[in-house]
Protein backbone atom coordinates (compact mmCIF):
# COMPACT_ATOMS: atom_id res chain seq x y z
CA UNK A 1 0.00 0.00 0.00
CA UNK A 2 2.74 2.04 0.79
CA UNK A 3 4.12 2.42 -2.98
CA UNK A 4 0.39 2.36 -3.79
CA UNK A 5 -0.60 5.72 -2.00
CA UNK A 6 2.96 7.53 -2.49
CA UNK A 7 2.03 7.09 -6.45
CA UNK A 8 -1.45 8.55 -5.88
CA UNK A 9 0.23 11.39 -3.54
CA UNK A 10 2.71 12.58 -6.28
CA UNK A 11 -0.21 13.22 -8.39
CA UNK A 12 -1.58 15.59 -5.57
CA UNK A 13 -1.34 18.78 -4.62
CA UNK A 14 -1.79 19.05 -0.69
CA UNK A 15 -3.74 22.37 -0.09
CA UNK A 16 -4.72 23.47 3.37
CA UNK A 17 -8.04 22.37 3.91
CA UNK A 18 -10.85 22.69 7.23
CA UNK A 19 -12.15 19.42 9.02
CA UNK A 20 -15.62 19.36 9.33
CA UNK A 21 -17.52 18.33 12.66
CA UNK A 22 -19.49 15.32 12.23
CA UNK A 23 -23.11 15.70 12.65
CA UNK A 24 -24.51 14.92 16.08
CA UNK A 25 -27.88 15.81 16.40
CA UNK A 26 -30.51 12.50 17.13
CA UNK A 27 -33.35 12.40 14.62
CA UNK A 28 -36.09 11.06 16.51
CA UNK A 29 -39.20 9.42 14.42
CA UNK A 30 -36.29 8.11 11.83
CA UNK A 31 -35.94 4.43 11.73
CA UNK A 32 -34.33 1.63 9.97
CA UNK A 33 -37.29 0.69 7.88
CA UNK A 34 -37.70 4.41 6.51
CA UNK A 35 -33.80 5.02 5.58
CA UNK A 36 -33.59 1.31 4.30
CA UNK A 37 -36.52 2.14 1.77
CA UNK A 38 -34.78 5.55 0.75
CA UNK A 39 -31.83 3.44 -0.24
CA UNK A 40 -33.87 1.37 -2.27
CA UNK A 41 -35.36 4.58 -4.09
CA UNK A 42 -31.88 5.44 -5.10
CA UNK A 43 -31.07 2.23 -6.40
CA UNK A 44 -33.91 2.13 -8.62
CA UNK A 45 -33.09 5.03 -9.97
CA UNK A 46 -29.58 4.32 -10.57
CA UNK A 47 -30.88 1.04 -12.11
CA UNK A 48 -33.49 2.73 -13.98
CA UNK A 49 -31.67 6.09 -14.82
CA UNK A 50 -34.51 8.01 -13.63
CA UNK A 51 -34.45 10.56 -10.49
CA UNK A 52 -37.67 11.18 -10.05
CA UNK A 53 -38.52 9.63 -7.33
CA UNK A 54 -35.78 11.38 -5.42
CA UNK A 55 -36.68 14.53 -6.95
CA UNK A 56 -40.00 13.94 -5.18
CA UNK A 57 -38.53 13.57 -2.12
CA UNK A 58 -36.64 16.84 -2.29
CA UNK A 59 -37.25 18.99 0.52
CA UNK A 60 -39.07 22.12 -0.22
CA UNK A 61 -37.96 24.30 2.26
CA UNK A 62 -36.27 27.67 0.65
CA UNK A 63 -34.34 28.34 4.06
CA UNK A 64 -32.54 25.14 3.70
CA UNK A 65 -32.96 24.10 -0.19
CA UNK A 66 -31.94 20.69 -1.29
CA UNK A 67 -28.37 19.72 -2.39
CA UNK A 68 -26.41 17.48 -4.52
CA UNK A 69 -22.93 17.34 -5.57
CA UNK A 70 -21.06 14.65 -7.38
CA UNK A 71 -17.48 14.27 -6.94
CA UNK A 72 -17.81 17.21 -4.63
CA UNK A 73 -19.28 19.62 -7.32
CA UNK A 74 -22.55 21.24 -7.13
CA UNK A 75 -25.04 19.87 -9.63
CA UNK A 76 -28.99 19.49 -9.92
CA UNK A 77 -29.98 15.65 -10.07
CA UNK A 78 -31.97 16.11 -13.71
CA UNK A 79 -27.88 16.56 -14.59
CA UNK A 80 -27.01 13.70 -12.75
CA UNK A 81 -25.40 10.36 -12.77
CA UNK A 82 -28.58 8.76 -11.72
CA UNK A 83 -30.21 9.73 -15.10
CA UNK A 84 -27.55 7.18 -16.61
CA UNK A 85 -28.75 3.92 -16.12
CA UNK A 86 -26.61 1.09 -14.63
CA UNK A 87 -26.08 -2.43 -14.50
CA UNK A 88 -25.73 -2.96 -10.50
CA UNK A 89 -24.39 -6.33 -10.00
CA UNK A 90 -23.87 -5.31 -5.94
CA UNK A 91 -24.87 -3.23 -3.24
CA UNK A 92 -24.68 -2.37 0.80
CA UNK A 93 -25.73 0.20 2.85
CA UNK A 94 -25.10 1.81 6.75
CA UNK A 95 -28.44 3.18 8.10
CA UNK A 96 -27.68 6.07 10.29
CA UNK A 97 -30.76 6.65 12.73
CA UNK A 98 -29.01 9.12 14.72
CA UNK A 99 -28.19 11.63 12.06
CA UNK A 100 -31.11 10.21 9.55
CA UNK A 101 -28.67 9.47 7.06
CA UNK A 102 -27.27 6.51 4.71
CA UNK A 103 -24.49 5.84 3.01
CA UNK A 104 -24.95 3.11 -0.22
CA UNK A 105 -22.03 1.33 -1.79
CA UNK A 106 -22.93 0.42 -5.47
CA UNK A 107 -20.91 -1.97 -8.14
CA UNK A 108 -21.60 -2.07 -11.49
CA UNK A 109 -18.68 -4.31 -12.71
CA UNK A 110 -20.69 -5.56 -15.80
CA UNK A 111 -22.40 -2.34 -17.82
CA UNK A 112 -22.57 -2.84 -20.85
CA UNK A 113 -21.50 1.11 -21.16
CA UNK A 114 -19.06 1.77 -18.31
CA UNK A 115 -18.71 0.45 -14.99
CA UNK A 116 -18.53 2.63 -12.24
CA UNK A 117 -18.45 1.88 -8.39
CA UNK A 118 -20.52 4.67 -7.01
CA UNK A 119 -20.75 5.93 -3.19
CA UNK A 120 -23.41 7.98 -2.56
CA UNK A 121 -24.36 9.72 1.24
CA UNK A 122 -27.97 10.96 1.53
CA UNK A 123 -29.38 13.33 4.53
CA UNK A 124 -33.10 13.43 5.68
CA UNK A 125 -35.08 15.35 7.94
CA UNK A 126 -35.54 14.11 11.56
CA UNK A 127 -38.39 12.25 10.42
CA UNK A 128 -37.20 10.76 7.11
CA UNK A 129 -39.41 12.35 5.13
CA UNK A 130 -37.80 14.82 3.48
CA UNK A 131 -34.37 14.60 1.12
CA UNK A 132 -32.00 17.28 1.91
CA UNK A 133 -28.53 16.38 0.74
CA UNK A 134 -27.41 14.17 -1.29
CA UNK A 135 -23.59 13.75 -2.16
CA UNK A 136 -22.36 10.40 -4.80
CA UNK A 137 -18.82 9.59 -5.72
CA UNK A 138 -18.68 7.81 -9.29
CA UNK A 139 -15.61 6.05 -10.04
CA UNK A 140 -14.99 4.63 -13.53
CA UNK A 141 -11.75 3.90 -15.67
CA UNK A 142 -9.37 6.69 -14.79
CA UNK A 143 -9.56 7.06 -11.26
CA UNK A 144 -7.23 5.50 -8.61
CA UNK A 145 -6.67 1.77 -8.89
CA UNK A 146 -10.25 1.31 -10.94
CA UNK A 147 -11.03 -1.84 -11.57
CA UNK A 148 -14.91 -2.79 -10.99
CA UNK A 149 -14.30 -6.66 -11.72
CA UNK A 150 -11.69 -6.89 -8.96
CA UNK A 151 -13.90 -4.92 -6.90
CA UNK A 152 -17.12 -6.71 -7.64
CA UNK A 153 -15.17 -10.03 -6.83
CA UNK A 154 -13.61 -9.26 -3.05
CA UNK A 155 -17.02 -7.47 -2.37
CA UNK A 156 -18.76 -10.55 -2.69
CA UNK A 157 -15.83 -12.53 -0.75
CA UNK A 158 -16.70 -10.07 2.22
CA UNK A 159 -20.77 -10.56 2.37
CA UNK A 160 -20.70 -12.73 5.08
CA UNK A 161 -18.53 -10.26 7.02
CA UNK A 162 -20.52 -7.31 6.64
CA UNK A 163 -23.79 -9.22 8.94
CA UNK A 164 -25.56 -7.47 11.68
CA UNK A 165 -23.51 -7.77 14.92
CA UNK A 166 -25.31 -8.85 17.69
CA UNK A 167 -26.39 -6.03 19.97
CA UNK A 168 -24.44 -6.99 22.94
CA UNK A 169 -21.12 -6.69 21.03
CA UNK A 170 -21.97 -3.79 19.27
CA UNK A 171 -19.69 -0.67 20.04
CA UNK A 172 -20.42 3.16 20.45
CA UNK A 173 -20.92 5.54 17.50
CA UNK A 174 -17.88 7.11 19.18
CA UNK A 175 -15.84 3.73 19.36
CA UNK A 176 -16.67 3.20 15.58
CA UNK A 177 -16.04 6.81 14.62
CA UNK A 178 -12.68 6.99 16.64
CA UNK A 179 -11.18 4.02 14.83
CA UNK A 180 -11.83 5.29 11.35
CA UNK A 181 -10.31 8.50 12.14
CA UNK A 182 -7.19 7.06 14.01
CA UNK A 183 -6.66 5.75 10.50
CA UNK A 184 -7.28 8.34 8.94
CA UNK A 185 -5.37 10.50 10.86
CA UNK A 186 -2.36 8.69 10.86
CA UNK A 187 -2.03 9.58 7.30
CA UNK A 188 -0.86 13.46 8.99
CA UNK A 189 0.73 12.30 12.28
CA UNK A 190 2.54 9.10 12.62
CA UNK A 191 2.42 9.09 16.23
CA UNK A 192 -1.19 8.43 16.41
CA UNK A 193 -2.27 4.74 17.65
CA UNK A 194 -4.85 2.90 15.13
CA UNK A 195 -7.19 -0.08 16.47
CA UNK A 196 -5.97 -2.08 13.79
CA UNK A 197 -7.23 -5.43 13.71
CA UNK A 198 -6.40 -8.92 12.81
CA UNK A 199 -7.54 -10.24 10.11
CA UNK A 200 -8.08 -6.92 8.81
CA UNK A 201 -8.74 -6.65 4.62
CA UNK A 202 -8.79 -3.49 2.55
CA UNK A 203 -10.11 -3.08 -0.97
CA UNK A 204 -8.23 0.05 -2.40
CA UNK A 205 -10.37 0.91 -6.45
CA UNK A 206 -9.91 -3.16 -6.91
CA UNK A 207 -6.69 -3.56 -5.19
CA UNK A 208 -6.85 -6.12 -2.19
CA UNK A 209 -4.31 -6.90 0.74
CA UNK A 210 -6.13 -9.32 1.65
CA UNK A 211 -5.01 -13.30 1.04
CA UNK A 212 -7.31 -15.25 3.18
CA UNK A 213 -5.23 -15.48 6.36
CA UNK A 214 -6.27 -15.39 9.90
CA UNK A 215 -2.84 -12.78 9.54
CA UNK A 216 -3.76 -10.99 7.16
CA UNK A 217 -3.56 -7.43 8.11
CA UNK A 218 -4.52 -3.62 7.34
CA UNK A 219 -1.56 -2.30 8.78
CA UNK A 220 1.10 -2.06 5.60
CA UNK A 221 2.32 1.58 6.12
CA UNK A 222 1.49 4.79 4.78
CA UNK A 223 2.81 8.17 4.31
CA UNK A 224 3.18 11.09 6.41
CA UNK A 225 2.16 14.55 5.72
CA UNK A 226 -1.73 14.03 4.34
CA UNK A 227 -3.92 15.64 5.59
CA UNK A 228 -7.44 14.02 5.10
CA UNK A 229 -9.89 17.03 6.00
CA UNK A 230 -13.65 17.99 5.66
CA UNK A 231 -14.66 14.53 6.99
CA UNK A 232 -18.81 13.91 6.65
CA UNK A 233 -19.81 10.91 8.55
CA UNK A 234 -22.48 8.35 8.23
CA UNK A 235 -22.26 5.46 11.09
CA UNK A 236 -24.12 2.41 11.70
CA UNK A 237 -23.61 0.51 15.12
CA UNK A 238 -25.67 -2.25 13.74
CA UNK A 239 -23.33 -2.85 10.80
CA UNK A 240 -20.04 -1.72 13.46
CA UNK A 241 -19.45 0.53 10.31
CA UNK A 242 -19.09 4.28 9.24
CA UNK A 243 -18.40 5.84 6.37
CA UNK A 244 -16.32 9.14 6.17
CA UNK A 245 -16.70 11.35 2.44
CA UNK A 246 -13.24 13.78 2.78
CA UNK A 247 -10.76 15.68 1.10
CA UNK A 248 -7.81 13.12 0.52
CA UNK A 249 -5.31 15.82 0.20
CA UNK A 250 -6.91 17.84 -2.52
CA UNK A 251 -8.90 14.98 -4.09
CA UNK A 252 -12.68 13.38 -3.66
CA UNK A 253 -12.78 10.56 -1.54
CA UNK A 254 -14.63 7.72 0.39
CA UNK A 255 -13.12 5.69 3.07
CA UNK A 256 -15.79 3.07 4.69
CA UNK A 257 -14.57 0.87 7.81
CA UNK A 258 -16.01 -1.89 9.74
CA UNK A 259 -14.90 -2.09 12.94
CA UNK A 260 -15.27 -5.05 15.74
CA UNK A 261 -14.59 -4.48 19.65
CA UNK A 262 -13.22 -1.11 18.92
CA UNK A 263 -10.56 -2.83 15.84
CA UNK A 264 -10.61 -2.34 12.22
CA UNK A 265 -11.93 -4.97 10.37
CA UNK A 266 -12.73 -3.99 6.73
CA UNK A 267 -11.32 -1.15 4.99
CA UNK A 268 -13.44 0.14 1.32
CA UNK A 269 -11.87 3.27 -0.58
CA UNK A 270 -12.83 5.02 -3.17
CA UNK A 271 -10.94 8.20 -5.00
CA UNK A 272 -11.83 10.04 -7.64
CA UNK A 273 -8.90 11.56 -9.61
CA UNK A 274 -10.25 12.63 -13.22
CA UNK A 275 -11.12 16.28 -13.19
Amino acid sequence: MTRLTLTLLSSLGLGSLTLAAPLSSSAEGCTREALKAHTETLLSAQTSGNPAALIALQTTDTTTPFIYTEDFKSRTLSSSILTTAQKIDHNRSLLDTTQCATYTEIISATDPNTPRVIGTQMRFDRTASKLLKIETLVTQPGDWLFNASATLHYARQEESIWVPIPESERDTRAVIQAAGDAYLDLFNNKSVVVPWGTPCQRLEGGAYTGRGLPTDSCNVGVPSGVPITNRRYVIDEVLGSVDAFVQFASVPDSHEFRVEKGKLRLVHTLTVMRK
